[in-house]
C-alpha cells in the first residue's frame, strides 16, 4: 500500500506536466531554483568542515533549527503547495491507517522542496567527514532530523486544519507572516552595513540552546558526539526520538479525526445587503466599479498584491532613511496601479457574467479603473504629500504629486491592456492567497515584467522633471512636473482602456476558455 501511494503522487506529477507546457517550464523553473539552493548548501557545508576553529557543530544546528522550523510553519500559510494526493480524498477507503501515515510521509519527499531538504541533510550530515566515528552517528541522525521536517509539517497541518480551515482565521495568519518574510532582508541587510552582526560566542549559545529543542536536538547528538560528550548525545537524541514519536501520533489522531471530519470552509450567514451594489448606479459602469470595490475590500487576493504597500515607509527608512521617503508616491503609485493586471484572472469562471451582460469592454476596463482608484487615489496622495512634509520639503510636493500620479495613470492603463491579453493559474476565490498555481510562473513573470518595463519607459518624462525639480530646489520645474504627470498619464491611461476595451472584446471568449483550462 505504501508503494501504491508513492506511485500515485508520482502519477499525479507526470499527469499534471502533461497538461500543459507552462507546467513543464514552470517545473523546470522550481528544479533550476532548488539545484542552486543544493549547490550553495552543499558549498556552504563543504567550506564549514575545514573551517578552523571549527563551527561545524554551530553551524549544523543553527541551519538545521531553521529547517525544522521552516516545515513546520510553512505549510500554515501555504495550503495547498503540495496537494497532489490530499488524505482527505481517502475517506471512502479502507486503507490502514499506519500504512497511509508511512506513504505519505514518503510522498512528502517526493518533489523539489523535499528533494532539496533531502539534499541539505545529507549535506549537514557530510559536514564530519574527517571524523568516521562521527558520522556513523551523523547518518542515522540526519534521517531523523529529516523524518521531524516531514512528519512534523504534516501533524501541523493537519492539527490546525479546522482553525485554518476558516477562512479569516488563514488570512489574518498570513498577513501575520507576510510581514516578517518582508521586513526580514532589509533589517538584516541594516545590520550587516551596520557591522552588527552577532558574535561567535552568541551564535553558539544560540546553538547550544537550540540544540536542546524539538528543533536543533537531531542535528545536535553529532556536536556532542565529536566533542565526546556521550551523555549530552544521548540526552538530546532521546528528544529527538520523543518529538518525531510526538509529532507521528499527533498526525495520526488528526488524520483519524479529519478522515472522519472533513474540513469545511466556513461561510457566514449574515445579511450584508447589497454593499456597493446598492450604494452606486444601477448602470454597466456602476455594476462593474461595485464588484472591482467589492474584490478591494473583501478578497484577500487583491490584499496580497499590495501588502507590501503598508510596509513602504518601513523600508525606506531601513534602506537609507530620510531621503529615501521621498520614493513612498511612486512606489505606492506602481504597486496599486498595476494591481489590476490580473483582474480578469482573478474573476475564474465568473467572467463569463461580463461576457453575457451588456458591458462593452470599455466598460469593463474603465470600471476596474474606478474601483481600484478608490483606495490608491487617497493612498498615494498621502505617502506623497506626507513624505514631503516629513522629510522638511514642502516645496518638492508638485514634484512629488506629479511623478506619482502620472506613474499610477499610466499603470492603470498599461493594466488595462495586459489583463485582457494574458491569463493565467492564479488562487481561485476561498484559495490561500499564498498558494501557487502550477504553470503560472513562466507566462506571469513574461507579462509581468514586459509591463513593468512599459509603464516605467512611459513615466520618465514626469520622472525626470520630478529628479530635477528635487535635486536642483526647482519650483517651477516642480509644477512642470505636476502638469505633465496628470496630462501625459491620463492620455495614457485613455489609450490604455480603449485599446485594451477593442482588446477584451475580440478576445473575451477565449480569456474564459484559457480561464476555464485552468480549473
Amino acid at each position: 500500500m505504501v508503494a501504491h501511494l508513492v506511485r500515485l503522487k508520482l502519477t499525479l506529477l507526470r499527469n499534471g506536466l502533461r497538461r500543459s507546457p507552462w507546467q513543464v517550464v514552470g517545473l523546470v523553473v522550481a528544479a533550476l531554483y532548488g539545484l542552486f539552493a543544493i549547490v550553495i548548501v552543499v558549498a556552504a557545508m563543504a567550506a564549514t568542515s575545514v573551517q578552523v576553529p571549527d563551527i561545524r557543530g554551530l553551524v549544523t544546528v543553527l541551519v538545521g533549527s531553521v529547517l525544522v522550523l521552516g516545515w513546520w510553519v510553512v505549510p500554515l500559510v501555504s495550503f495547498g503547495v503540495d496537494a497532489t494526493v490530499d488524505p482527505a480524498r481517502f475517506a471512502t477507503f479502507t486503507i490502514p491507517r499506519r500504512s497511509l501515515l508511512v506513504g505519505l510521509a514518503i510522498g512528502g519527499v517526493i518533489g523539489i522542496p523535499g528533494i532539496v531538504t533531502a539534499v541539505t541533510a545529507l549535506a549537514l550530515t557530510g559536514v564530519w567527514w574527517q571524523d568516521l566515528d562521527v558520522v556513523l552517528v551523523a547518518l542515522p541522525c540526519g534521517l531523523l532530523g529529516l523524518a521531524t521536517c516531514i512528519v512534523g509539517s504534516r501533524a501541523t497541518t493537519s492539527a490546525f486544519s479546522n482553525l485554518m480551515g476558516r477562512r479569516r482565521v488563514r488570512e489574518l495568519t498570513a498577513a501575520a507572516a507576510l510581514i516578517p518574510l518582508i521586513l526580514a532582508g532589509p533589517l538584516l541587510s541594516r545590520v550587516s552595513m551596520s557591522g552588527g552582526m552577532p558574535s561567535k560566542e552568541a551564535l553558539g549559545q544560540v546553538a547550544r540552546v537550540l540544540g536542546w529543542t524539538p528543533l536543533g536536538a537531531a542535528w545536535a547528538v553529532p556536536w556532542e558526539v565529536a566533542d565526546g560528550h556521550w551523555a549530552g548525545a544521548a540526552a538530546r537524541f532521546g528528544i529527538a526520538v520523543g518529538t518525531l514519536v510526538v509529532l507521528a501520533m499527533v498526525w495520526a489522531r488528526a488524520l483519524a479525526h479529519a478522515l472522519v471530519n472533513p474540513v469545511h470552509e466556513s461561510t457566514s450567514t449574515r445579511n450584508r445587503g447589497l454593499g456597493w451594489f446598492g450604494r452606486l448606479p444601477a448602470t454597466p459602469l456602476g455594476a462593474v466599479t461595485a464588484r472591482t470595490l467589492t474584490y478591494w475590500v473583501r478578497d484577500p487576493r487583491y490584499a496580497l498584491a499590495i501588502a507590501i504597500v503598508p510596509l513602504l515607509p518601513v523600508l525606506m527608512l531601513v534602506f537609507g532613511g530620510g531621503s529615501k521617503l521621498l520614493f513612498l508616491g511612486p512606489t505606492a503609485a506602481f504597486l496599486m496601479g498595476w494591481g489590476i493586471s490580473s483582474d480578469v484572472a482573478y474573476d475564474g469562471s465568473a467572467f463569463w457574467t461580463h461576457l453575457a451582460a451588456p458591458v462593452t469592454g470599455l466598460t469593463d476596463r474603465l470600471g476596474r479603473v474606478l474601483g481600484a482608484s478608490a483606495l490608491a487615489v487617497p493612498v498615494v496622495a498621502t505617502y506623497a504629500i506626507g513624505s514631503a512634509l516629513v522629510t522638511g520639503r514642502p516645496e518638492v510636493v508638485p514634484a512629488l504629486l506629479g511623478v506619482s500620479f502620472g506613474v499610477l495613470l499610466t499603470a492603470f492603463g498599461g493594466a488595462s491592456i495586459v489583463s485582457a491579453l494574458v491569463v493565467f493559474p492564479v488562487q481561485q476565490p476561498g484559495e490561500n492567497p499564498f498558494q501557487t498555481r502550477q504553470g503560472a510562473s513562466m507566462m506571469a513573470v513574461t507579462s509581468q515584467l514586459l509591463g513593468w518595463g512599459a509603464v516605467l519607459a512611459l513615466s520618465a518624462p514626469e520622472a525626470a522633471l520630478a529628479f530635477l525639480a528635487i535635486t536642483q530646489h526647482e519650483v517651477g520645474v516642480g509644477w512642470a512636473a505636476l502638469v505633465v504627470g496628470v496630462l501625459l498619464g491620463g492620455l495614457l491611461l485613455v489609450v490604455g482602456l480603449r485599446v485594451g476595451g477593442r482588446v477584451l472584446e475580440r478576445t473575451g471568449t477565449d480569456l474564459l476558455r484559457r480561464i476555464l483550462s485552468f480549473a
